[in-house]
């Protein structure tokens, strides 16, 4: 069960809470299940995992996409070189028991042997709790039926590519300082000659975060969203999140710029989507569209269908547009995507 524990204790909680939550004066019929980046793929992930059926009635995933699960061949290698890092053998896990927790956090940074970067930890595809990728070939007919938000933020990956990275960015070197932070299998000078010729009037560094953040997860999202269109899960929505941080405008509409503002919690420590009245009013629309899907199954606009797309654009002034972003998601479209980590 060692792959899957962390989706297990998330079935755990949702048994109990089924078994529990009307003592408190809940309502165990309209459990829902929502996350953000990491927390979002596990959430697409139970949408897959038998386990979790009947156990949650409406979900969001909010930068958090799991089309395919990790292979146990890959999650084997990855165990086998995080137990390496900890000086450990794989015949004998005893010492493990007795390292400090801090320890074996500093050891995930082992090299990944499939992405080379730090080791990696998701579901994996063991045939026992997870029997199927959660979205592939198609989305898991179990969760077909549950209403589902899938949002993404127009740029994701200013929040953890910062301005200084990216320091010295040109015309001749950003293609090569893009390549690693690409997910699509596509030749960068390519990509980049594509978004020079669409976006004619962008610098490299506009260009650099429009290409690493449609190349990288969201791709995953539009499959999932397309993929339950397809198969015919008529309650699915998409928002895109363009607002601006007013604290930090440099880093745009980041990846985690909505979590403060589905919250609420807009003056909490970390959140960079400031205070004022434009936050305020955009906060109130989230949480409402959030709760309403909670207790009606429905958020407030348009579901996204084929070939409509209509998303939800959350900004200073929110719209409904059918498919915002068509050139950028068409132009990676072109080769497959394999999810990082599978």
């Amino acid at each position: 069960d060692s792959g899957n524990l962390g989706q297990l204790d998330l079935i755990l909680a949702l048994q109990w809470i089924k078994a529990n939550i009307a003592a408190f004066g809940g309502d165990p019929s309209r459990v829902f299940v929502f996350g953000q980046s990491g927390g979002g793929a596990k959430i697409a992930t139970l949408m897959g995992m038998p386990a979790a059926k009947d156990l949650f009635h409406s979900a969001a995933t909010m930068s958090g996409q799991q089309v395919t699960a990790s292979g146990p061949i890959n999650a084997h290698k990855r165990t086998l070189a995080y137990l390496d890092r900890l000086g450990v053998k794989a015949d004998n896990l005893q010492p493990l028991l007795d390292m400090p927790m801090e320890r074996l956090i500093e050891a995930t940074d082992a090299v990944d042997p499939i992405l080379g970067s730090g080791v990696y930890f998701g579901p994996v595809l063991d045939m026992k709790w997870l029997t199927r990728h959660p979205f592939w070939p198609d989305p898991n007919p179990q969760s077909n039926h549950i209403p589902m938000i899938l949002g993404n933020t127009r740029d994701e990956t200013r929040a953890f590519i910062g301005p200084d990275k990216v320091k010295g960015l040109t015309w001749d070197n950003i293609a090569a300082r893009m390549a690693p932070e690409l997910k699509m299998d596509l030749l960068p000078e390519w990509v980049v000659a594509e978004y020079r010729a669409h976006f004619p009037s962008d610098t490299p560094e506009q260009i650099f975060y429009r290409a690493t953040t449609a190349g990288r997860s969201w791709p995953g999202q539009v499959i999932e969203a397309d993929a339950r269109a397809e198969a015919g899960a008529k309650a699915t929505w998409v928002y895109q999140f363009d607002y601006q941080s007013p604290v930090k405008p440099e880093r745009g509409a980041p990846h985690a710029g909505d979590i403060s503002l589905v919250f609420g919690t807009l003056g909490a420590e970390g959140s960079i989507s400031g205070t004022g009245p434009a936050a305020q009013k955009l906060s109130r629309q989230m949480m409402r569209a959030f709760a309403s899907l909670a207790r009606t199954g429905k958020p407030g606009w348009a579901p996204y269908t084929l070939p409509d797309r209509a998303t939800m654009v959350f900004d200073v002034e929110s719209r409904l547009v059918n498919d915002p972003r068509k050139w950028e998601r068409e132009l990676f479209a072109r080769v497959p995507y394999i999810q990082p980590g599978s």
